[in-house]
């Protein structure tokens, strides 16, 4: 998988608080349950990839350590819900609203 997003992986990534990462990890999870939910595959497998990328960015974060094991669980669960048997039992809705509760306060933050 090539990189999507270039200029973040050269360290512009590190630079923005937890709160905004997740909020783009949350506009590109929002981006692939539209497209699914569009039926289109591809761009929705795009989307998801991006949104795997950013998770890894953030994973790769020195700074993240203590919050290591919740992002990978995250991540976990996000795969089974797109790639896997969606043992987590996930729904569209539930991923809306995890991630919507980091859009708003990053924008609160602003």
């Amino acid at each position: 998988m090539s990189l999507q997003h270039k200029d973040l992986a050269a360290g512009r990534w590190n630079e923005l608080p937890l709160l905004e990462q997740m909020a783009n990890i949350g506009s590109e999870v929002e981006r692939a349950l539209g497209w699914r939910a569009k039926n289109n595959a591809e761009y929705g497998l795009k989307a998801f990839e991006r949104a795997l990328e950013l998770i890894d960015l953030t994973m790769e974060h020195p700074e993240r350590r203590s919050r290591l094991k919740e992002i990978a669980r995250m991540r976990e669960a996000l795969v089974d819900y797109f790639c896997g048997a969606n043992e987590f039992k996930s729904t569209d809705i539930s991923w809306r609203k995890y991630f919507s509760h980091f859009t708003y306060a990053a924008r609160r933050n602003s």
